[in-house]
């Protein structure tokens, strides 16, 4: 994908012609080709799939705004899920039940991107069934689908957002291209600290083996994992959105954040705002609210939470794991809000501080045990985990290596560091201008970094398993 060379070349000539032209067609036919070109590479049977999505779904649109009514946005919805489910879901099902018309389909590839560009498909039949103004050209439809910083794994667009921007006649601005390529070194950071997690310090001592090869854990080993996990999927895939971001930003595009510091969060609210953010908005706007607006009981409006989690779960795969995973998550939300309740009829609020120290504690503790459910190879496995936290007796030893408790800890005390730092260089690095450290950051903080990103490499390169993989790129 964007480690590879044929990404490379094309996005610094992109890069390098939109930076001179202003003309939105030319802007508009250079992204095509080389959105389209570059899947051509990555799949090249598979795009036959992602055109007919376009070709489909742009069909459907104008059809939809001609007459917006629910019968016709029904059409679109059905007709994308069961392209989704085609590839997504029926290759799973015909593995889990053993049914012999479904068997022809369980070894049916999933092609790069299909769950993130179908989203935006349906977000685009429902705002023009919203009756917003969105007349795109089949061009520009296309550009949408496919625009290639984001189409393997988002962050989800929509085309409220990205048509005025295609349309735009304008140069991309130095400092645009600058602020991409600063995202896009910070995402590559990220990712490596990713893979550093899942291989861990000494090759066989991370993650991966952690959850793939232990067959037997302590109370210890599974909060290291599910505390680890969480960590390994934040950087991998925060790290990757900011190499989506920063390659669309380099390129005079603006598309949506997906992380916003989310193990700061002090409710699990909170953290469903700040973790992959423009698919947890995307759920929101277009399953939740239109769900919890068709009655007023509170009864109803906690059971289209638990609903919108559970479609938020099975987005990921459809597998029982993901599906409970999902309802979980769904039931946090749901207790968050029963806290809500509770405090407005008794009328009195905590100590602020006290409390959300012990709210972000409980926050953080309940999600990253749902980790668990998202990261087991199996029920079974799950349970057997999830035991071995329940189990006091469980607490006297652990079985996985003192060098992945230590690695887990380092980054996560070093994540809260970074945190804190950049926090505070935030909101007073104009006001201190006279401080020299703040004054001087861009001159000291770059050498830091590439220091940093040598060790890593040093050590996770120096292992087997060679570059990184995006770990959603198999959602």
């Amino acid at each position: 994908m964007f480690q590879s060379a044929t990404y490379l070349i094309v996005f610094l000539f992109c890069v390098a012609v939109l930076a001179k032209v202003a003309a939105p067609t030319v802007r508009q036919t250079i992204l095509l080709v080389a959105s389209y070109g570059l899947y051509l590479t990555w799949t090249r049977w598979f795009a036959g799939v992602l055109i007919l999505s376009v070709v489909m779904n742009y069909l459907l649109g104008r059809w939809l705004r001609g007459k917006p009514t629910a019968a016709r946005l029904w059409v679109g919805i059905c007709l994308n899920l069961l392209l989704l489910g085609a590839f997504k879901y029926i290759p799973e099902i015909s593995i889990q039940i053993p049914i012999a018309p479904l068997k022809s389909f369980a070894h049916l590839a999933l092609p790069l991107g299909v769950s993130f560009w179908t989203f935006q498909a349906l977000s685009y039949l429902f705002d023009v069934y919203r009756e917003e103004e969105l007349d795109p050209s089949f061009a520009e439809f296309a550009l949408y689908m496919a625009f290639f910083p984001v189409t393997i794994s988002g962050p989800v667009c929509r085309m409220p957002d990205m048509l005025p921007q295609f349309r735009a006649e304008r140069t991309t601005a130095w400092g645009e291209i600058v602020e991409g390529f600063r995202r896009i070194a910070i995402g590559a950071f990220m990712m490596q600290v990713a893979k550093l997690l899942g291989q861990g310090i000494l090759a066989g001592d991370g993650i991966v083996t952690g959850f793939d090869r232990t067959t037997r854990w302590s109370g210890p080993d599974v909060w290291c994992l599910a505390f680890g996990y969480g960590l390994q999927l934040f950087f991998d895939f925060a790290g990757y959105s900011h190499i989506a971001v920063g390659a669309a930003r380099a390129l005079g595009i603006g598309v949506p954040e997906n992380f916003d510091r989310p193990f700061a969060s002090t409710t699990p609210s909170i953290f469903w705002t700040r973790w992959h953010m423009s698919l947890s908005f995307w759920i929101r706007d277009y399953v939740f609210l239109p769900l919890a607006t068709m009655r007023r009981e509170i009864w109803w409006r906690q059971f289209a939470l638990l609903v919108a989690m559970a479609v938020f779960g099975l987005w990921h795969k459809a597998t029982w794991l993901f599906l409970i995973w999902g309802c979980y998550q769904g039931v946090l939300l749901i207790l968050h809000r029963q806290v809500q309740l509770t405090q407005r009829r008794v009328n009195r609020e905590p100590p602020a501080g006290p409390w959300n120290l012990v709210s972000w504690i409980v926050t953080m503790t309940l999600i990253n045990i749902g980790w668990i459910l998202f990261r087991a190879s199996s029920l079974a496995q799950a349970r057997q985990m999830i035991s071995a936290l329940l189990s006091p007796n469980s607490y006297a030893e652990h079985f996985l290596s003192s060098s992945l408790y230590f690695l887990v800890g380092l980054l996560a005390a070093g994540y809260a560091a970074v945190l804190l730092i950049s926090l505070k260089l935030q909101r007073h690095g104009e006001a201190t201008s006279q401080n020299f450290l703040v004054r001087a950051r861009w001159f000291w903080i770059p050498p830091l970094y590439a220091l940093a990103m040598i060790l890593l490499l040093m050590i996770t390169l120096t292992q087997s398993g060679g570059v990184g993989q995006l770990m959603y790129r198999g959602f």
